[in-house]
């Protein structure tokens, strides 16, 4: 196997790893990319990309490293993993414009016996539906002259413990020699284990089912944290309480919106889907419409908590904290903390905005600037925020803490007279 060599095509959050791992492991390894800063940004041996973990393998693989625009690279390899985003769109279709696309660059430089590995999330069907004819339309078939599989990525940016090294993996594949073949790759990158499924079909709604289910679950807690703030209950204190039943409970938290390219995403792939085949997610639907309402619901924290100082947003300093979807990372899709913003811009506010990962984006230059507001909104539970000492809030004179991810210790804030309103707390 490792005579073989591949191309990763798409270097974002999911193929730039897997490019690192394939080198690491051994691989003659080739990355594509249509965007030509991050190729040549790759090419240096740094990553485009703020994450600890990947500086420190592009900066050791360096040597290594061959990343092109030139899509002749992918003809140079004999496995294909296609890594590219499958966003949605204003109205929250799946758009797989992306996706489409690296495919037919992909069939311009096909041969007979190539493996072509889709992990890009999409719904099921996609790849024998989509994929397919569109690698097919140069006269090579899928299943005889070259094989098609589907593994799912399953990246989670600032995670220490599970990376792309030694997470399990899930392979479906069109034809059983094309499974055969996949899974032996696969298990030559991860230490953990490779499950083989029936079909690729299968393996498509296993990532789908995931991140929806992660996306139940926080729906639940969000609605939970409504309910609770209306009878003076710590939602937090609750969920502490339910985790030491050590069977049928599994603790997820409150917070400000749900953010990043998967969980806020991937449901409409599915809702999408099924919708096509004559079936109504209202479940899902409903989850999707909790999720989305938590930024709005934070902003009336804000009010709330200014309300008791005798203030409205209009013309009050306030200083959000964080833009990224989640901590220690600098990932800004789907974060919450831009639909806070604008509609704190939207209210009037005197706004700013700090992240120590994004300092590009943010209004001033560093935490201590930040903090000289009336008001503060915890936006993003990077470890510079969860890290403040209220006592620092109180010198500051900061008189209103929204503590969209309640990070902070709510009864030392309010001890020294400051506002507290956390989510649920």
């Amino acid at each position: 196997m490792l005579n073989r060599k591949v191309c990763v095509v798409g270097l974002g959050y999911v193929g730039l790893p897997l490019l690192c791992l394939c080198i690491e492991k051994g691989y003659k390894t080739y990355g594509f990319d249509i965007n030509e800063k991050s190729v040549k940004i790759i090419s240096e041996g740094k990553s485009p990309i703020k994450d600890k973990f990947l500086e420190e393998k592009l900066d050791k693989l360096k040597d290594k490293i061959d990343v092109a625009t030139n899509p002749e690279v992918i003809g140079e390899a004999d496995i294909i993993i296609i890594c590219v985003p499958t966003p949605i769109d204003a109205h929250y279709n799946p758009d797989l414009k992306p996706l489409e696309k690296a495919a037919k660059t992909v069939s311009e430089n096909l041969k007979r016996g190539d493996l072509i590995v889709i992990e890009s999330t999409v719904f099921p069907g996609t790849t024998e539906e989509i994929v397919k004819p569109i690698l097919e339309k140069l006269g090579l078939k899928a299943g005889e002259d070259f094989y098609l599989a589907y593994c799912p990525e399953r990246v989670d940016p600032g995670n220490k413990k599970w990376n792309v090294n030694n997470l399990p993996r899930v392979i479906g594949a069109l034809s059983v020699e094309g499974l055969k073949m996949s899974s032996e790759f696969y298990r030559t990158l991860t230490s953990s284990e490779v499950l083989e499924l029936n079909s690729i079909k299968a393996a498509e709604a296993t990532k789908i089912m995931e991140n929806t289910f992660r996306d139940v679950n926080i729906a639940f807690v969000n609605e939970m944290a409504k309910s609770f703030d209306k009878m003076g209950i710590d939602v937090t204190e609750v969920i502490k309480g339910a985790s030491t039943k050590p069977f049928g409970f599994m603790p997820h938290w409150p917070g400000c919106g749900v953010g990043g390219h998967c969980i806020k995403v991937d449901p409409y792939y599915l809702i999408s889907r099924a919708r096509q085949n004559g079936f109504t997610h209202q479940f899902l639907n409903l989850t999707r419409e909790i999720n989305n309402s938590m930024p709005h619901y934070t902003v009336e924290k804000v009010i709330q908590g200014l309300n008791e100082i005798d203030k409205s947003v209009k013309d009050t300093k306030i200083t959000v904290l964080g833009l990224a979807y989640k901590g220690g990372v600098d990932d800004m899709r789907e974060s919450p903390a831009l639909e806070i913003i604008k509609e704190l811009e939207n209210l009037g506010a005197d706004l700013k905005v700090f992240d120590p990962y994004i300092l590009d984006k943010s209004t001033v230059k560093d935490l201590d600037e930040a903090l000289d507001a009336e008001c503060i909104v915890i936006a993003t539970d990077h470890p510079e925020f969860k890290a403040l000492r209220p006592i620092m809030l109180k010198e500051k004179d900061v008189k209103v803490v929204i503590d969209g991810k309640n990070c902070l210790d709510k009864e030392r804030i309010k001890v020294l007279g400051i506002v507290y309103k956390g989510i649920g707390r």
